[in-house]
């Protein structure tokens, strides 16, 4: 049996982005926990603002394709987003509108249709990102995804070492009970 291919999403292009940090270790978490972690930065996925006029005349830009394509091979996400006035990025967004538009064969959202995903977030206040994994969370519902675990890494500037990896042995525990959750969550799925 195959091992279920999670697809990591970081929520931030900026390059020293605690979230991008943290989209990195869980992949690694997550190939630990017996999953394909394939991580999609959205800086090499530059995609204009979603226009219905635009898809309709142009059809889908190449890039949002090529990130669809990937989308569609997964069995699982993984959104690691920063809180932006307590929600999401408009870059994630937008991808995700993206990603969503259907093939002309294609059943609405059959790319994202009964797959499970997790929500984590680094913040820089005592939160770790709840009202950026709710909103996201519900967002995920919309599309019919599953959300079955999430992870808030709060105060994240003492969260990472110089080499960008989790330094609180805490955090560390967190984030490995999170991806063996979603790896876990992707199998079931995919044996059903």
């Amino acid at each position: 049996m195959r091992k279920p291919m999670i697809l990591v999403i970081p929520g931030s292009t900026r390059t020293g982005s605690m979230n991008r940090k943290l989209a990195y270790e869980t992949v690694a978490a997550l190939e630990a926990a017996g999953a394909e972690a394939v991580l999609a930065d959205l800086r090499d996925y530059p995609l204009p603002l979603y226009d219905g006029d635009q898809e309709a005349e142009q059809g889908r830009p190449a890039e949002a394709q090529k990130l669809k394509d990937l989308a569609r091979r997964a069995d699982g996400f993984v959104i690691a987003s920063p809180e932006y006035n307590g929600s999401y990025p408009a870059v994630l967004k937008n991808a995700i509108d993206w990603i969503s538009r259907p093939d002309p064969d294609e059943r609405h959202l059959a790319v994202f249709r009964d797959k499970v995903a997790g929500v984590v977030s680094a913040t820089p206040g005592p939160h770790g990102g709840a009202r950026v994994r709710k909103h996201l969370s519900d967002l995920l519902g919309m599309i019919s995804v599953q959300v079955v675990e999430q992870l808030g890494v709060p105060h994240s500037a003492e969260a990472f070492d110089g080499a960008g990896h989790l330094a609180r042995q805490h955090d560390v525990a967190g984030l490995r009970q999170f991806a063996s959750s979603v790896a876990q969550a992707a199998a079931a799925k995919m044996a059903a």
